[in-house]
């Protein structure tokens, strides 16, 4: 049970690296540019916030799958919502800080959010502990939707496409 219970933990980590070398090389330079609020967290904790977020989701997933016995008919709506949440999450990091899309990042983040919202539900009866889990990481989205919108808001995208 070793291996199910790390590879579900770690899976999460997989776009969050793909994510940290793209938000590494825009941070440095596009992002500097942004008007951003005075409230939005410090760079620096972006990367611990996201390790401990990833980690604990990755984990929930774990004891989903656990308790459902794997990969099984009844596993397949909480564990696809699960599924779609984490690559709606790898996603947003390509929009915002790849293509510099600041408003389809705040459309894409608004609908992970609601997908993490219903993970969540369909997670309750399973596994309030994985549940829990995931309380800390929709906390955080409505934080990084808010600084979305006002990054979005207070710099006007330009007309190129």
């Amino acid at each position: 049970m070793w291996i199910p219970m790390l590879g579900l933990t770690a899976l999460p980590h997989v776009g969050g690296f793909y994510g940290g070398y793209i938000t590494r090389r825009q941070v440095k330079s596009w992002y500097t540019t942004l008007n951003k609020p005075s409230w939005r967290p410090p760079n620096a904790a972006f990367p611990v916030v996201w390790t401990a977020l990833y980690t604990g989701m990755g984990y929930g997933s774990y004891l989903v799958w656990k308790e459902l016995g794997g990969f099984t008919k009844d596993s397949v709506v909480p564990l696809g919502l699960y599924g779609l949440q984490l690559a709606l999450n790898w996603a947003w990091t390509p929009i915002f800080f790849g293509a510099h899309k600041i408003k389809l990042a705040l459309i894409e983040v608004v609908m992970l959010t609601g997908t993490v919202a219903a993970t969540m539900v369909s997670w309750y009866p399973v596994s309030r502990t994985a549940t829990l889990f995931m309380v800390p990481y929709l906390g955080w989205l409505c934080l990084a939707t808010t600084l979305n919108y006002c990054i979005w808001r207070d710099n006007p995208e330009t007309k190129k496409d």
